[in-house]
């Protein structure tokens, strides 16, 4: 179980990157505590990065059930709340000649009868994130959850992307999801009917965003976000402790 997280390629910057926010924390310094922050960074990353259950963790470690829930939350919440906001990331953006965005649906276990979660694209219940990416695929930010029914391109416009697209003044590439968001924001032409300079405009423009799948690519890769069988209200905090931990170790 523990050697799973070193087999799953967690590097020891990611490590690091739990280790000391838990050490800031006053509850990480209690003597009680069952486990170290050292090890307790190692069972998150078990349960982010491979997938571990509650169950398997309690096992590996020693400890009770519900003392691993607690835990796992507690890191994740001590790591969400280091997670850039939009504005942070605007700023490094701009940087960069253009951004990538695209949504991803993160799938939930949920039944029929959970209409708001149900993807009728993707068909499947989810959650809703959007991503923003540099023009090298690299991951920059991540949005708030919301429920799978929501369009692409109203999760942008909830979350305030095109605004701050805008206000920067940045190139932005993104599918046809995103059709009428105006503003830096560049879609694809529509219609089977195209001039051949439409298609021609079409290849380059989706040669640019399959760039963006590849941070699709590294933010499933942990595992956990995969199936998530968490409430839905804590997605957000989990993508945002998963980000910072991709940053950590980029």
């Amino acid at each position: 179980m523990i050697a799973s997280a070193t087999v799953a390629g967690v590097s020891v910057p990611v490590a690091r990157a739990v280790v000391q926010p838990l050490w800031a924390c006053p509850r990480g310094r209690r003597r009680w505590r069952r486990v170290t922050p050292g090890r307790q960074a190692l069972l998150v990353l078990a349960h982010l990065r491979c997938g571990d259950t509650y169950a398997q963790l309690a096992a590996g470690f020693g400890i009770g059930i519900a003392t691993v829930y607690r835990y796992v939350r507690e890191a994740i919440e001590v790591l969400a709340a280091l997670a850039p906001s939009l504005a942070e990331a605007m700023d490094i953006a701009r940087t960069k000649a253009f951004v990538i965005l695209d949504g991803t649906l993160l799938p939930i276990d949920r039944i029929a009868a959970d209409t708001p979660y149900y993807s009728g694209k993707h068909k499947r219940h989810g959650m809703n994130v959007q991503v923003l990416t540099d023009p090298f695929g690299r991951l920059l930010w991540a949005s708030p959850a919301l429920p799978g029914s929501t369009h692409d391109l109203t999760a942008a416009r909830t979350h305030g992307i095109v605004d701050a697209l805008t206000e920067v003044s940045l190139k932005c590439w993104a599918d046809k999801a995103y059709q009428g968001a105006g503003g830096p924001v560049r879609v694809p032409f529509r219609g089977h009917r195209l001039k051949r300079w439409q298609r021609r405009h079409n290849s380059t423009h989706a040669k640019i965003r399959c760039l963006g799948e590849q941070a699709m690519t590294t933010l499933k890769g942990w595992r956990l976000l995969r199936k998530l069988r968490c409430s839905t209200n804590r997605i957000t905090a989990i993508v945002q402790a998963v980000l910072v931990l991709h940053h950590a170790s980029a």
